[in-house]
């Protein structure tokens, strides 16, 4: 029987959640707001429990829509960390050889290409 009438009284909702319209859904715990600035000043709220030490509470989180660190001063946010370049394979190789090392490894293997073709 799809699409009764008894499939669409129960369409959007979840199962288990309750009676429709039910207003208390349990007891929410006691929570604190921190405001976070980001550097184009975008807001992000955050809840922490309330029994949260103010220490444990971090100074700086990510902004979720901008991408950017964001701080609990609206009038000095965090700079936007450097970004580095991207390394090429090459750049990363250069960092754990030097030139003689590399040297020495295209001369072998040129050996063994020459040594395979006959040379």
């Amino acid at each position: 029987m799809a699409g009764g009438q008894n499939a669409s009284a129960i369409r959007g909702t979840r199962v288990g959640s309750g009676p429709m319209g039910e207003q208390d859904h349990g007891h929410h715990a006691d929570r604190t707001a921190v405001s976070y600035w980001d550097a184009e000043g975008n807001e992000v709220v955050k809840y922490y429990a309330a029994d949260v030490p103010a220490d444990e509470i971090p100074e700086i989180v990510d902004h979720p829509h901008s991408g950017l660190p964001a701080g609990r001063d609206k009038e000095n946010p965090p700079a936007p960390e450097k970004l580095q370049a991207y390394k090429s394979h090459l750049e990363y190789v250069k960092e754990r050889r030097t030139d003689e090392e590399a040297d020495e490894l295209l001369e072998d293997a040129l050996k063994k290409v020459r040594e395979k073709r006959g040379e």
